[in-house]
């Protein structure tokens, strides 16, 4: 058989040269036909002195072609024999698919050898997976990759961005509602207005890119109601905003939440609708109500944003967040 490079030896046994024992020495060379030989390691080696198998690493080591006793040898010591067992076949790299799992001792392989790409549980994805993120399901048994898109279905709001208010603006706007989406629902947690006594007010942008404005005409309708030990409501049609609240209170300790939905605002064959429910901390009274209010921007172009400010001053605090619900 031809090889590339140097041939392996394997099963060479060999019976070194004679060697004579020096007074005082410990060290001897090894030859074979006058021929320096190097042994693989001491444990394929068998070396008899004075009639004693000497123990590999106790009695004696090799380096090169070099044989060290574990102590200076003495007049009258006689080495019987130095036998080579052979060289050990250095297989290098193995053959592509030559290495059985058997082959592998159990938890050999570290996170170490891993690639980036596999599904460990190593890495964390800080934010909500993208539809193109990929998951393992099993599908009758078998394991199948599948994006997150198919996954995910609709009727569930997914996040989209968020203002934390933490002094005063005079209002908060989206102006970005994605197609991606049919409805959205603005939650406004603690509101607080820098002024006492104030109503929740909202108004619709329409156009994109440049021509994008906010609409501030007479096309606006709304009801609400506030329940708590009394009945406190208004509505109103051809108005210029939504009203989605009573008063509310500006104490330090008055902090008022909404949950705002706006139903298909992309739509241009019907009007845009919204509802709002809300916990109203109210300045007059002191009481805490439950606020069920509607609106609708009573136009056929599409709303492409929101706006929120309050009847009066600015808002001080409180946190916007818009999410988007999808209907498949």
């Amino acid at each position: 058989m031809s090889y590339i490079g140097k041939q392996p030896v394997v099963g060479n046994f060999q019976k070194c040269d004679a060697i004579s024992v020096v007074n005082g020495q410990a060290a001897y060379s090894l030859t074979v036909g006058s021929a320096a030989v190097t042994p693989e390691n001491a444990n394929h080696m068998l070396v008899s002195l004075n009639g004693v198998l000497q123990a590999p690493g106790d009695s004696f080591t090799v380096s090169g072609s070099t044989l060290t006793f574990a102590s200076n040898l003495a007049t009258g010591d006689v080495i019987d024999f130095v036998i080579i067992l052979g060289d050990v076949l250095d297989l290098g790299t193995p053959s592509d698919n030559s290495v059985s799992t058997a082959k592998l001792v159990a938890n050999a392989v570290t996170a170490a050898k891993l690639n980036n790409d596999i599904i460990s549980g190593l890495t964390a994805l800080g934010a909500t997976p993208a539809d193109t993120d990929e998951l393992l399901v099993s599908d009758a048994g078998t394991i199948k990759r599948v994006d997150f898109s198919h996954l995910k279905g609709g009727g569930m709001w997914e996040f989209i961005s968020s203002t934390n208010v933490t002094s005063g603006v005079s209002e908060v706007d989206f102006t970005t509602l994605s197609t991606d989406f049919i409805d959205f629902c603005v939650v406004i947690t603690d509101l607080h207005p820098a002024t006492d006594s104030v109503k929740l007010y909202s108004r619709v942008f329409t156009g994109t890119g440049g021509s994008q404005a906010i609409y501030t005409g007479s096309g606006y309708h709304f009801a609400n109601v506030v329940h708590d030990n009394a009945v406190d409501q208004d509505n109103g049609t051809g108005q210029d905003k939504i009203e989605l609240s009573r008063p509310i209170g500006s104490d330090d300790n008055e902090a008022s939440s909404f949950e705002v939905v706006l139903f298909n605002p992309h739509s241009t064959d019907f009007h845009t609708i919204m509802k709002c429910h809300a916990v109203l901390q109210q300045q007059d009274t002191g009481r805490t109500g439950i606020l069920n209010s509607a609106g609708k921007y009573a136009g056929t172009t599409a709303v492409t944003g929101i706006r929120f400010y309050v009847s009066s001053g600015n808002i001080d605090g409180g946190r916007f967040s818009l999410y988007g619900r999808k209907h498949s």
